[in-house]
């Protein structure tokens, strides 16, 4: 499993997605998926730990991407040997925290629905969509990926222009 950071020659290192620009940002969502796929099969993970649609939570999305570069850093070849049952530790602990995360989001197996918002008294209330039945998870994943990297080419070009203009 190779790691978008390494196919870049660069190590692996923190990933903040509030700040990828849109190139490294899909190289980043594939590379986890990648990783997401390999982990839920290889674990027998069920979808109350990790759901079809993870993408879609951003609680979900930070909780597997850290365990994702965790996973990197402890399986490098320079990790030390007792790295690996470190990440099995850690992976236990990340377990519950994701049953946790996939229980308060409401995600499953056959629907999907944004995680519910506490509105503050003062904030004004944000339209979010309703349920959604889940058809193809790699289709909607490649959906996803494709409006991201939209979304922060268009925030790149805004800020490209008020910079020069």
């Amino acid at each position: 499993m190779m790691s978008a950071a390494a196919i870049r020659d660069e190590p692996p290192g923190p990933i903040n997605w509030n700040l990828l620009d849109a190139e490294a940002a899909e190289a980043e969502w594939r590379d986890l998926d990648r990783f997401v796929l390999w982990l839920k099969t290889a674990f027998g993970l069920s979808p109350a730990i990790v759901p079809p649609y993870w993408h879609r939570h951003d609680e979900l999305i930070w909780e597997l991407s850290a365990l994702h570069l965790h996973f990197l850093a402890c399986f490098d070849e320079i990790a030390s040997p007792s790295a690996p049952i470190a990440w099995m530790r850690d992976f236990s602990d990340a377990r519950h925290r994701l049953r946790e995360w996939v229980a308060t989001c409401g995600t499953r197996l056959d629907g999907d629905r944004p995680t519910r918002q506490s509105r503050w008294p003062g904030e004004t209330a944000e339209t979010r969509g309703g349920e959604v039945k889940i058809a193809d998870r790699a289709a909607d994943f490649e959906e996803f990926v494709r409006t991201d990297v939209l979304r922060r080419r268009r925030t790149q070009a805004i800020v490209d222009r008020q910079l020069l203009g």
